[in-house]
């Protein structure tokens, strides 16, 4: 059947409005977000300044918002998803909830061991070793490894063993030394243990000042958000527990990852676009550092966080990140194995 042919006024005037109803379309982003930081404000604001692109966020648990993404598959209106540790992400890869992206400006401002096939990191947080000043010597907590060592005997405190943060690290141990020197690292830590793991790593800091145990394991954000507190007893236990830098004579720190990527069946997916490349932005980097006390992907931002400056620089582990994926299956078999819950 043949449909008589429009006005061509009338053809110019529905073409706009389809053009207009895309470009209406692509003035909001869904944003699926497990980071949890009141920082993060400041971030999205200055990208609608910027785009004029409306942000609506769905904040959750990192395993809630992964279910919740596959099981609203096609229909999904999430564009972006958010998330902390490579573990995470390596996740949500393995359940085929990304999209490639391909962008110049992203492979170009953000070093390829901090990249995937499909996302990006935006962020690092290095995990550090934290001791107590008074009863372990500097000298007996240089590198991870002495965490094993039974001079530290009942001196351990950690969060569970499968937690994701442990878990990464755990990945990197297996990638450079294999799996048997990973399984005896986990059973020597273990037989270390002051008490059960529990809580959180800010929790950890505490336990070192508070003498419930000596030394302890935590991300940099966590130290630097202490250092930054303006309540005296925040101040007080930083006083009384000092920060190294594990393995700096070898591989170098264990460093972890915020990041994210365009979800498969994203609606917006010109904003989502734009969203990762502002992302990698010199301003948005800032705000990673300045805000949360991460530092950026970016090696060319400079960031003003005294808190940053304090703990100084150091030599930072290059695995690439996907290598902390490809082994978090195995680390948790090999934590579960050693009795790390």
């Amino acid at each position: 059947m043949r449909f008589p042919l429009l006005h061509p006024c009338l053809a110019i005037c529905l073409c706009g409005a389809l053009v207009g109803s895309a470009l209406a379309e692509e003035k909001e982003l869904n944003l699926y977000s497990a980071r949890h930081y009141q920082t993060d404000e400041a971030l999205y604001t200055n990208f609608t300044r910027q785009t004029g692109i409306k942000i609506n966020r769905i904040e959750g648990k990192e395993d809630e918002l992964l279910e919740r993404i596959k099981n609203e598959g096609a229909n999904s209106p999430a564009d972006i998803l958010l998330t902390v540790d490579a573990t995470r992400l390596a996740a949500a890869h393995e359940m085929g909830l990304f999209a490639p992206v391909k962008s110049k400006r992203l492979e170009s401002r953000i070093p390829a061991n901090l990249r995937a096939d499909d996302w990006y990191s935006f962020s690092t947080r290095a995990r550090v070793i934290v001791y107590a000043k008074d009863s372990v010597k500097l000298e007996d907590v240089q590198n991870y490894v002495d965490l094993a060592d039974p001079k530290l005997k009942g001196k351990v405190c950690t969060r569970s063993g499968s937690h994701p943060y442990n878990l990464s690290l755990m990945a990197s141990i297996i990638a450079h030394q294999g799996e048997a020197k990973a399984e005896e690292w986990a059973k020597g830590v273990v037989a270390n243990f002051a008490r059960a793991p529990k809580g959180g790593d800010t929790d950890q800091i505490k336990a070192v000042a508070a003498g419930e145990c000596g030394v302890t394991l935590a991300n940099t954000y966590y130290v630097a958000r202490l250092l930054r507190s303006d309540k005296a007893e925040d101040r007080k236990v930083m006083e009384k527990v000092g920060i190294v830098w594990p393995d700096q004579k070898g591989y170098g720190t264990h460093i972890n990852v915020s990041g994210g990527g365009m979800l498969k069946h994203a609606p917006h997916k010109q904003a989502a676009l734009q969203f990762l490349e502002y992302l990698a932005s010199d301003e948005a980097q800032r705000y990673f550092a300045d805000g949360n006390n991460e530092w950026p992907v970016v090696a060319t931002v400079k960031v003003s966080n005294p808190a940053l400056e304090t703990l100084g620089k150091f030599k930072a582990d290059t695995l690439p990140v996907g290598s902390l994926a490809m082994y978090r299956a195995k680390a948790q078999v090999i934590f579960d194995r050693a009795g790390y819950r």
